[in-house]
């Protein structure tokens, strides 16, 4: 990691933008010890991300949300930064869905396209891990802000979200 990275633990979380502070607080409420960081540059790619962590763009947790379409819910699918959601698998978990749009996710999440955390909604929802991140020691997801990231294990996504873990990756024949 860069020398640049503002981090919540040494900073102080009140160095936070306000979203990352909202982040910052519930992982201190889960017992997450690792800090909030914010990257110097965007983090709203895996690959930007990645490279401002200086981590295999695998080992980024994106967030990504859909709409169920039979009750408008939305759906979370946390997947590898490397990996294409297939949609169709996706939708034998939870229904049939569709695209979220900028508005749909800031209400349904709290937080910004770029920075959606596995965590903290402002609906609870429907969520989905990728097995693929299990391959993997160490992850980085978003916290609640494009430029904010925290460091967490496979095994504490799952403790955090309660959330199933499968198959989601889109394979190419």
């Amino acid at each position: 990691m860069t020398d640049t990275l503002i981090n919540s633990e040494k900073d102080g979380i009140e160095a936070l933008p306000e979203s990352a502070r909202r982040v910052a607080q519930l992982l201190l409420d889960h017992g997450h010890a690792k800090p909030v960081v914010l990257l110097p540059e965007t983090g709203k790619t895996s690959a930007e991300a990645a490279a401002g962590l200086g981590c295999e763009v695998a080992q980024i947790a994106k967030s990504i949300l859909f709409r169920r379409r039979k009750d408008d819910a939305p759906v979370l699918v946390i997947a590898s930064g490397a990996n294409r959601v297939d949609e169709k698998k996706v939708e034998a978990h939870v229904g049939e869905i569709g695209r979220a749009d900028a508005k749909f996710v800031r209400e349904m999440t709290g937080y910004a396209i770029g920075g959606v955390c596995p965590i903290g909604h402002a609906t609870r929802p429907v969520t989905l891990i990728d097995a693929d991140l299990f391959a993997l020691d160490s992850l980085w997801a978003a916290a609640g802000h494009p430029h904010a990231v925290f460091n967490l294990s496979p095994q504490e996504l799952a403790a955090m979200t309660g959330a199933p873990v499968v198959d989601v990756a889109l394979r190419e024949a």
